[in-house]
């Protein structure tokens, strides 16, 4: 009879010993998992701020080239602003109807 106990004990043992590696093992993959699952996360936010600091950077290099092609515009327009001054005085000075 106390043999009987005995294996009876050593069955429940070896049971929970392999209940517990089963749980541990479970334990293991989930873990896995989720890391897999965070480093799937990090990576499309990582891809997602490169392509915001690509944007960023495409929108400063059109504003420098707005900013220069409105440079040129102003003086474009100082250069016409003189041209018709001179314009004005050549026909103030033509103009025999203005004192001179």
């Amino acid at each position: 009879m106390a043999i009987a106990i005995i294996l009876v004990v050593l069955v429940v043992v070896v049971v929970a010993v392999v209940a517990m590696r089963a749980r541990a093992q479970k334990q293991s993959n989930e873990r896995r998992h989720q890391a897999a699952t965070h480093r799937q996360m990090a990576n499309a936010a990582d891809l997602e701020g490169q392509r915001k600091a690509a944007e960023a950077e495409e929108r400063a290099a059109r504003a420098k080239r707005e900013g220069i092609a409105a440079e040129q515009q102003r003086l474009e327009a100082d250069d016409h602003r003189a041209s018709a001054e001179d314009l004005r005085m050549k026909a103030d000075e033509l103009d025999p109807d203005v004192p001179a």
